[in-house]
């Protein structure tokens, strides 16, 4: 057997070995939990893990790969899944303090009981940001412990990254699983809008929550897509380019400029140039120039939404929130109803002039986060890169390109045609060959 530790496994590998023989989900979930004892008193990436039950569902999925029986794809692969999502006979919580004493759910989200179907072994649950909002919880970065994870999926990330699990389920209302997965140095898909169910899920936005993923590769995002994802709709592009086909990179560096850290700009240059002598067609692309106006309507319709959902649910117990939550929820308690349907029009009205840009290119190449993890704790970053990507509901993934002077991983931006999920991922695997792979943590994590 290859001397690879099982956590540093991916997902598509460890399916692979447990099917073939080569190791037992028992074996693989005592390495995921030996991980978790050994780094979770720093990184405080899970809420919530269970070893018994853990280890005895291990042993049952065990059982049945020695008997040649497979649940699915994912047979005895460790999962672990943002504590938004409700998981049967484990607290819903939410990083919020309103919902500290919840009882356990009776049943799986959407997402979790198809995870299960297929032979995942959900692990626990990953540390949110409370109700997955902007108040910072206490998951650290694996790259320095000094600098956030990103949020709200912070937890999901930091378990990735430090090899405690090899995916993980995040949602994103602006940028929460594409910025954390930058901040961390991995793979965030997020993708299009409806995808996957939102049911069992708590709510946030609900014309912009989207469930998304954190894997280490575009093959395992993949994989977990297949699982997760209701059947793609609408009609094939006649350019989707194959597997193995150089795509067609539509270039647009200027995005944002204002908001680009220096070393930013200079690793996604490095990253079209690098693209571009493999085979891709990198061409620029030029953007609507009032395309900022994405990132105020996204937060508009975000604050309205989210006050609907809180004001309806907690609307006697808002004093008892996290600051940043309760302030967004006043602040959409006050927006004006015409407000909310004009940040409407414009997220119609920039969708009807970006989705031309696909004429040219397979996917748009833009930063994935404004710069590396910021120092400290309680901001978890800017979500201008995403957010806008979120409101037009296209597919986007974040893989990793490289580190800042100090180490810190970057990360770039592919985002792709509505529901054209699967090309996108094609994409991202061409490029994937292209970049430098995901790097692991230096020091105790290596």
């Amino acid at each position: 057997m290859n001397e690879t530790p099982l956590w540093q496994r991916t997902a598509g590998e460890l399916a692979r070995m447990v099917r073939e023989g080569e190791v037992g989900p028992l074996a693989v979930a005592a390495a995921a939990l030996g991980r978790i004892d050994a780094l979770d008193s720093e990184l405080r990436a899970w809420v919530h893990v269970d070893r018994a039950a853990v280890l005895a569902e291990a042993q049952a999925l065990d059982s049945e790969a020695r008997a040649g029986r497979f649940r699915g794809p994912l047979h005895g692969v460790p999962i672990g899944i943002k504590d938004i999502f409700d998981v049967a006979g484990v607290p819903t919580r939410a990083g919020a303090a309103v919902l500290s004493s919840a009882p356990p759910a009776e049943q799986d989200s959407d997402a979790a009981g198809l995870l299960r179907a297929a032979g995942a072994l959900i692990v626990g649950k990953t540390v949110t940001t409370a109700f997955a909002s902007a108040d910072a919880a206490a998951t650290r970065n694996p790259w320095n412990h000094a600098h956030t994870p990103g949020g709200s999926s912070s937890g999901s990330a930091a378990s990735v990254a430090a090899g405690m699990v090899p995916a993980a389920l995040g949602t994103q209302t602006a940028g929460s699983v594409l910025r954390p997965a930058a901040f961390c140095g991995i793979v965030g898909f997020k993708p299009s809008f409806g995808r996957i169910s939102r049911r069992g899920v708590i709510p946030f936005a609900w014309s912009l929550d989207t469930i998304g993923t954190l894997t280490r590769t575009t093959a395992d995002a993949a994989l977990l897509l297949s699982v997760l994802a209701q059947p793609e709709r609408g009609p094939a592009h006649a350019s989707q380019p194959g597997t193995g086909v150089p795509p067609r990179i539509g270039y647009a560096p200027r995005l944002l400029a204002d908001r680009q850290h220096p070393r930013t700009g200079a690793a996604l240059a490095a990253a079209a140039a690098g693209l571009q002598e493999a085979g891709a067609k990198v061409e620029e692309a030029t953007l609507p120039a009032d395309f900022a106006t994405a990132v105020d309507a996204q937060y508009l319709i975000m604050t309205a939404e989210g006050a609907a959902f809180h004001t309806r649910s907690f609307g006697d117990r808002l004093q008892e929130y996290e600051p940043k939550i309760r302030a967004l929820v006043q602040a959409g308690m006050a927006l004006p109803a015409v407000a909310y349907l004009d940040a409407q029009r414009v997220r119609a009205d920039l969708l009807e002039r970006v989705l031309p840009l696909f004429a040219r290119c397979d996917a748009l190449l833009v930063p994935a986060a404004a710069g590396p993890a910021p120092k400290g704790l309680d901001f978890t970053g800017d979500t201008s890169f995403n957010g806008p990507w979120t409101l037009l509901g296209l597919p986007a993934i974040a893989l990793p390109a490289g580190a800042d002077t100090d180490g810190l991983p970057l990360g770039l931006q592919l985002v792709g045609r509505p529901r054209q999920d699967e090309a996108l991922l094609r994409v991202a695997a061409w490029c994937e060959t292209v970049l430098a792979p995901p790097a692991w943590p230096p020091g105790l994590y290596a």
